[in-house]
Parts: C-alpha cells; sequence; structure tokens
C-alpha cells in the first residue's frame, strides 16, 4: 500500500515537527514523496531534524519556521511564507503541551499554556490554512489533527490537554461538514501509549509504572511504535483515504477498551500522597 511515491507532489505541514511523533511523521512523509514543511519554537531544534531528513531521505525537501502558534499573526505570516512558494496540500496539527497535576493545583498560567497551544494554536493554522484554500478554489485538501484518548474520554490529572484536545475534535467533526462540499477533509488520530523523549519521562514517570506497568493495561501488551503511527498518518493524508473526513481514527493497541483510558497506572494516582505529588513536581 505504501509505494514510493503515495503522496508525491504533496506539500505538508507538520506542527511540533521538530521531535516525537512529528518528527517521525514527517519522516515518513518524506519516504514517501511529499515535500515537508516542520514549524516549532526552537529554530535550532528544527534545523537539526531537518538536516537528519535530508540525510536520511535522498533528495528530501524540507522548509522550517520558527514561530509559537499560540500568536496568531506568527501563525499568518508563517503561512504567507509558505503560500510564496506554493500552497500547502495538508496540515497536520500536532504542536502540543501537557502538564501532569492535581487540577486544582495548576495556575491560570499553566491551563492557559496548554489550551493556548493545543486548541488555539490548531484552531489558528486551520482556519489560516483553510481560508487561503477556499479563497482559490483549491479541493482536495487535509487537515489531520492528533489527539488524545482523554479527548474522547476526559482523563484525571491531564484536565486541560482533555479540554483542549476535545475542542480540536470538535473543531474537525465540525468542519468535515461546513467544508466537506469545499473539498477540504479534516480527520484525527487519537494515539493511545507511543513513548517519546522528553514529554514521555514528565508524563509516566517511575512512580507511575513506567512502560511495563502501562503495557499490562493494553490487550496488545506492548506501546506503540512510532512507524505504526506515521503509516496511518500517511494513509489518512494520502488519496488512499478520500472518503474519510469527519472521523477520529484510534490507535492504542485496544487498551481504551480494556481500561477505560486512564488504566491501572491512572487509577492509581486517585490514591497518591501529597509527598508522591511532591516527588513528580520536583521533576519539572
Amino acid at each position: 500500500m505504501f509505494q514510493a511515491d503515495l503522496l508525491k507532489g504533496k506539500r505538508i505541514l507538520v506542527t511540533g515537527g521538530g521531535t516525537g511523533l512529528g518528527q517521525s511523521m514527517g519522516r515518513r512523509f518524506l519516504e514517501l514523496g511529499a515535500d515537508l514543511v516542520i514549524c516549532g519554537r526552537r529554530g535550532d531544534v528544527l534545523e537539526k531534524t531537518a538536516a537528519e531528513f535530508r540525510e536520511q531521505v535522498p533528495g528530501a525537501s524540507v522548509e522550517t519556521h520558527s514561530l509559537d502558534i499560540r500568536v496568531a499573526s506568527a501563525v499568518e505570516e508563517m503561512m504567507d511564507r509558505i503560500w510564496q512558494t506554493r500552497p500547502l496540500d495538508v496540515l497536520v496539527n500536532n504542536a502540543a503541551g501537557q502538564i501532569l497535576a492535581q487540577t486544582h493545583r495548576l495556575s491560570t498560567r499553566a491551563i492557559d499554556s496548554v489550551l493556548n497551544i493545543v486548541l488555539h494554536g490548531s484552531a489558528y493554522c486551520t482556519v489560516a490554512a483553510g481560508r487561503r484554500w477556499i479563497d482559490a478554489g483549491q479541493r482536495d485538501k487535509v487537515v489531520l489533527s492528533i489527539l488524545t484518548v482523554s479527548s474522547l474520554m476526559g482523563a484525571p490529572f491531564t484536565v486541560p490537554s482533555a479540554m483542549a484536545k476535545a475542542g480540536v475534535l470538535a473543531m474537525t467533526k465540525s468542519l468535515a461538514v461546513e467544508w466537506g462540499p469545499k473539498g477540504i477533509r479534516t480527520c484525527a488520530i487519537v494515539p493511545g501509549p507511543f513513548p517519546t523523549p522528553g514529554a514521555w519521562e514528565r508524563l509516566m514517570p517511575k512512580e507511575r509504572g513506567g512502560n511495563d506497568q502501562l503495557a499490562k493495561t493494553i490487550p496488545l501488551r506492548r506501546v506503540g511504535e512510532h512507524s505504526e503511527l506515521a503509516n496511518l498518518a500517511a494513509f489518512l493524508v494520502s488519496d488512499g483515504a478520500a472518503y474519510i473526513n469527519g472521523d477520529a481514527i484510534v490507535i492504542d493497541g485496544g487498551k481504551m477498551l480494556q481500561s477505560g483510558g486512564g488504566g491501572a497506572s491512572t487509577a492509581a494516582m486517585l490514591d497518591w500522597t501529597d509527598e508522591q505529588w511532591d516527588a513528580i513536581r520536583q521533576k519539572k
């Protein structure tokens, strides 16, 4: 199914594309012939990732943009620069922020930080791309958003992220109807556990059980591999998925069905002492 030219000619923007799942998806898009644009806040990280891509994928076309997607004007300026070369064909809303904490102890600044990145940033990018496509009468475009299981079911201790991702899911379903007649598809991926450096260590510290304990809450008894999610993303943005619109595809090894989303590790956290929470805060 994944022929070398599956995405040939498609220009794809991945937000938060310098690290983690964004990096893995970007690499796969390039391998399948796409022209890639990645953005994020840290320009040095983006340039390092772009250099790695060019080394790993012969002939890779990679463009980088350093910005904070929480700033609407910065998003518009980035889109203007991108369109100066040629329009995007696909937008992947991947940039995210998440905090593991007791909700009643969160500051308003912490709440705003997550909401502004995940919800506002995704909305700014989506509307900016969609406006340009619609105004120019361009069809066969795709917006793919990366969600979380909490967007479907809620989750304790990561409430701002659950709220924000649920909003992105609502946006996905709403625009599938509004923009479908204009030839623009919107869809989403709901990943289960896919370990990444940095963020994963903060969200799944050893106090929470780590990967070994987590695997027990997953019917397949393992966490996901980045290549598995990247392949799903490549399919969804390809012409082969042209009739998938407004849906959110869960890829979690069956975890949501077995555990109701949070799993045993989250249930145990309900009884954590203040000392255990203090140990988590000291890691940040």
